[in-house]
């Protein structure tokens, strides 16, 4: 494939469009390309209606495998019943309308449509049936990535609320704002009734023997899978819940949970054996930031307070038990019809089915044509060894500041306004000059530790990740959280406030420095740095 310094970058349609090397750090394969643009938007136009925002939605192209976004206003004969929609939601508080649908719908639904999908051995269909299984699996993705999307703002909107008025009123940053929704969000921490039945085999000698042995470990999930009573069905229920999860990303290319046993037992012995994440009490720190809010807004900041910590789990939640699962059961049903086309002799290797579209994998399935291996392993190729660094910022237009809301209406401005600053909670990082050995970001969860740096710059090193090393990494998503245990601390390049990385630190207590733009260019494997997440700084010891 063409070096980046060879590619040229057409603009995708009008308006700019901005990289986003968050959830993308890395060039995406082509299954991927075709299937989340339509599903995203039609996403986020739904969160943009329902929430009044002038927002027509959120839009995404792929050009040369990176994703550039472009947010488009919506028409001006929109506008009117947007600002009514805006009083509405700010006076129902309707947010917890999704929050409630979420719970008591769209979650148990997802769940149970992974499930039934999970439940299809895909080595149990013939040629055609797998290719109708392999549709099926690319339509509920997509069903699931749109899912995603439409809770984005109730998930978001709530907290830069919060940090809005609170900031405003105290001059607060939003760093040590956020701090009081640590405990929210037990999910982004690997929380599930499944981890709760999980932790019983604690209990258990032969389960515990069992998981600190050094037979292979693959084995040795399945013995105690197989374990007899309680012990048994804790294991197989939390490996059913986790093991189809992507290890990381939101794309076919990375391994599922279950593909990683090494690492995913390392983790569990973590998880089981409990871990102190410590940190001041919440009670503590909200009382020390209520305490400088002026008498006249406390009771407002109280409320601000709870709604975001009701809505705060959704951020990762949605991603979680939508597109995070229905990603991995694509992948599986991918990785069978590489199996096949392997067999016939169609490809070299299963793995190469990955860089395939779907009616690429059914010709391949059914041997009625598809790529070569060569053409397959060049597109694997170039995703490997391209990141987000090797795009430009921005393509099309020249980038425009977002409008000013200060000039709307009380319920539209505070609606654009919490969103405007959640967005660059989300993508933001930090642009502060770095020194030789010392590197500046933004101070996503506090504290400070030393340790080894780990680079990681993808799923297929997470092997390498020992206890107690510090993750040097471009960015994390929702499906990480199980393998976060065995850190001792967060550095990324990209990525602000309230992206993954910073939520999983907070909840697991864990220093975090986020969004340093170059840590993984300057800071090499293996070495000793200190992290201070209060000051937001990884300095290089050695």
């Amino acid at each position: 494939m063409n070096d980046a310094t060879e590619l040229t970058w057409e603009p995708i349609g009008p308006g700019p469009w901005a990289n986003d090397p968050v959830h993308f750090p890395r060039p995406v394969t082509r299954y991927w390309s075709e299937t989340h643009p339509e599903a995203f938007a039609k996403g986020t136009r739904a969160f943009a209606t329902y929430y009044g925002l002038l927002l027509e939605g959120l839009f995404t192209s792929y050009v040369n495998g990176f994703a550039f976004n472009q947010p488009r206003p919506v028409a001006d004969e929109e506008v009117p019943p947007r600002f009514a929609r805006a009083e509405e939601v700010i006076e129902g508080k309707l947010w917890r309308e999704q929050l409630r649908e979420w719970d008591e719908e769209k979650k148990p639904a997802a769940i149970a449509k992974h499930r039934q999908i999970q439940a299809v051995d895909p080595a149990s269909l013939d040629d055609d049936e797998l290719c109708e299984h392999l549709r099926s699996c690319r339509d509920h993705h997509a069903a699931m990535i749109t899912q995603h999307m439409t809770y984005t703002a109730g998930a978001v909107i709530p907290t830069g609320d919060f940090v809005a008025h609170v900031g405003e009123w105290t001059g607060i940053p939003a760093a040590e704002l956020l701090g009081l929704l640590r405990g929210a969000a037990d999910v982004s921490a690997g929380g599930s009734d499944e981890m709760q039945t999980l932790m019983g085999i604690a209990t258990d000698p032969a389960a515990m023997a069992l998981l600190e042995s050094d037979d292979d470990p693959g084995a040795v999930l399945e013995q105690l899978r197989a374990l007899p009573g309680t012990s048994g069905a804790a294991v197989a229920g939390w490996l059913d819940l986790v093991g189809n999860r992507p290890a990381d990303g939101f794309d076919i290319s990375e391994p599922r949970v279950i593909e990683m046993p090494e690492a995913l037992l390392k983790a569990m012995r973590v998880t089981i054996g409990g871990r102190d994440t410590g940190g001041e009490r919440h009670e503590d720190l909200v009382a020390g930031v209520r305490e400088r809010v002026p008498e006249e807004h406390r009771a407002f900041f109280d409320e601000l307070l709870g709604e975001a910590r009701l809505m705060y789990r959704l951020r990762d939640e949605r991603g979680v038990y939508s597109d995070i699962w229905a990603s991995g059961l694509m992948r599986r049903a991918a990785l069978e019809a590489g199996r096949r086309a392997a067999a016939r002799g169609s490809l070299t290797d299963p793995l190469l089915i990955v860089d395939a579209s779907v009616d690429e994998m059914c010709d391949l399935v059914t041997g009625t044509g598809g790529p070569a291996s060569d053409e397959l392993e060049a597109r694997g190729e170039y995703r490997r060894t391209h990141s987000a660094k090797d795009a430009p910022p921005f393509v099309g237009e020249p980038p425009v500041p977002p409008p000013d809301p200060s000039g709307l209406p009380p319920a539209p401005r505070r609606m654009m306004t919490a969103m405007g600053i959640s967005l660059d909670m989300l993508f933001g990082s930090s642009q502060a000059e770095h020194d030789e050995d010392r590197l500046r970001g933004l101070a996503a969860s506090p504290g400070v530790y030393e340790g080894p740096a780990r680079l990681i710059a993808g799923p297929a090193e997470f092997g390498r990740i020992q206890q107690g090393d510090v993750l040097l990494t471009p960015a994390t998503t929702e499906a990480f959280n199980i393998l976060l245990p065995l850190l001792g601390a967060i550095v990324t390049d990209n990525g602000g406030l309230l992206s993954h990385s910073a939520i999983v630190a907070r909840e697991y207590g864990i220093p975090g420095v986020v969004g340093t733009r170059e840590a993984t260019e300057r800071i090499a494997d293996g070495a000793r740095v200190r992290v201070d997440g209060t000051a937001g700084e990884v300095v290089v010891l050695g």
